[in-house]
């Protein structure tokens, strides 16, 4: 009897420690694809000329909603964008691709450009870290 208590215990605990949530965890696909691409250079923002249509992902795109175009990472990651010029940094979904400007590696939503930089300048310099990739697809369609 001393031992099914034992187990159920052990059953129990097992199927809590399953159900507790944990950070956001980048798999190891993400990983090394962040180390064989370059997530370094000048992102830049688009708008309301784009506002309210399709990006590639299938989503309309919002301006005012915190998201990315990005030219190869899987739609539904989500990326932590920081300005190297002033440390300032914005978490954003990648739903769309682009830019296809040389030199840019990201175009953010106008809302999460102008979390980290001047959208009067139109460009700033930054970095890319992948935050969480648990929820990405190739496409919605």
């Amino acid at each position: 009897m001393k031992k099914l208590n034992l187990f159920f215990a052990a059953l129990i605990f097992t199927l809590l420690t399953g159900c507790s949530s944990t950070a956001a965890v980048v798999d190891e696909k993400t990983s090394s694809y962040a180390k064989s691409h370059k997530l370094v250079g000048q992102a830049s923002w688009y708008g309301d000329k784009f506002h309210g249509k399709l990006t590639a992902s299938g989503e309309r795109y919002n301006m005012r909603a915190y998201t990315a175009a990005h030219k190869t990472l899987p739609f539904g990651t989500i990326v932590r964008v920081t300005n190297t010029a002033n440390g300032k940094s914005v978490d954003v979904k990648i739903n769309d691709r682009g830019p296809f400007v040389k030199g840019r590696v990201i175009d953010l939503s106008y809302k999460a450009f102008g979390r980290i930089g001047n959208t009067n300048k139109g460009v700033a310099p930054v970095k890319i870290d992948i935050v969480d990739d648990s929820n990405n697809f190739r496409y919605k369609h």
